[in-house]
């Protein structure tokens, strides 16, 4: 089964319909990108899957190896969906789909800008109860960036817009996820930590995170991606490998210049 399946999937804001009957898979180890115009209804589909907002129709499944899933806790009394294959994620809040193994990046970044990088990472361990885990996975985040390392101490606020992308990243794999939701990581950043956070986009997938990257620099996006889909209007136009897209006549009209 596919880590993740997205199937008729519909989304509403009062009487108008942001996501028409959407469906999707992603596959354990891949990075997977979605593309779309402003308005097609990316983020609120990453939100959706993030258990941020709730689904009008169709369905969100998170497929699980019994060994894979993480402890849900005591709070959850009439279902253990870490005891299942699989979990149905539209009824999850987000911090139970954060705690089966989905971390969410949201578009801006929205790092604690009075809180220290330290801080800011620790916040993204919350449900880890183990202290010597949170260490370590602090260690691990300071070797994939360096540049927090060093500015450990420092408020978000303090940083540069890159710095601060990097500090979303990190603070979101201190929950160890199996699949990161990225929301448009380049945006607003020069070109020289665009190259560098697409870089690290790799690194983490390499280390065995999968990915499902909106990004608004399609061509960046389906150049490091596995396979892709369209999005507009909130219906699913194309899906096919990447490579493909890339040299589809109407993705490149639409979104890469020709």
């Amino acid at each position: 089964m596919s880590l993740l399946t997205v199937e008729n999937l519909e989304v509403r804001y009062g009487v108008i319909k942001a996501l028409h009957g959407v469906s999707l898979r992603i596959e354990r180890g891949e990075i997977v990108t979605l593309i779309g115009a402003n308005g097609a209804g990316k983020t609120t589909l990453l939100r959706t899957i993030s258990g941020l907002i709730r689904p009008a129709n169709g369905f969100i499944r998170w497929n699980v190896a019994l060994d894979d899933a993480a402890p849900l806790g005591a709070d959850v009394p009439t279902l253990d969906y870490a005891s299942l294959p699989s979990a149905e994620l539209s009824e999850l809040p987000p911090h139970r789909i954060v705690r089966l193994g989905i971390s969410h990046i949201p578009e801006g970044r929205q790092i604690f800008a009075n809180l220290t990088v330290r801080e800011n990472l620790l916040l993204g361990a919350y449900q880890e109860k183990s202290a010597a885990t949170i260490r370590s996975d602090m260690e691990h985040v300071f070797e994939l960036f360096p540049v927090l390392a060093e500015r450990r101490d420092q408020r978000g606020a303090t940083l540069s817009g890159g710095e601060q992308q990097m500090l979303a990243i990190a603070r979101a794999l201190m929950a160890r996820p199996k699949l990161l939701l990225l929301d448009e990581p380049s945006l607003g950043l020069a070109p020289l930590f665009v190259r560098r956070i697409f870089q690290i986009i790799r690194q983490i997938n390499a280390e065995g995170t999968t990915i499902f990257l909106v990004e608004q620099n399609a061509h960046m996006a389906l150049t490091i991606a596995h396979r892709a889909y369209v999005l507009q209007t909130g219906q699913v136009i194309l899906a096919d490998q990447a490579s493909k897209l890339l040299e589809h006549p109407d993705v490149k009209k639409a979104y890469l210049g020709g």
